[in-house]
């Protein structure tokens, strides 16, 4: 996938990831790194369950990796001792 593509991926599941954890975002720069990461963390969880994981652009990819930002931002705030919900 195109590096700017990952970027818009990851900043679309970033925010979307941090508004559900914890309802107000947790910066735009680390919205989209933990976006990002999320991606790969969700295509990997995915993947490793038999199911397909982040594909290109589109629906099904932005719900893995909203998925796998979410369980990222979760163990964020779990290391951090911040109260995630």
């Amino acid at each position: 996938m195109p590096f700017l593509a990952w970027i818009v991926l990851g900043l679309l599941a970033g925010f979307i990831g941090s508004k559900i954890v914890n309802r107000r975002g947790e910066g735009i720069v680390l919205d989209i790194l933990l976006g990002i990461v999320g991606a790969v963390v969700g295509g990997w969880l995915f993947r490793t369950f038999g199911a397909a994981g982040v594909s290109g652009l589109n629906l099904y990819s932005l719900f893995v990796a909203v998925l796998g930002s979410v369980v990222l931002l979760v163990v964020y705030h779990a290391l951090r001792g911040r109260r995630a919900w």
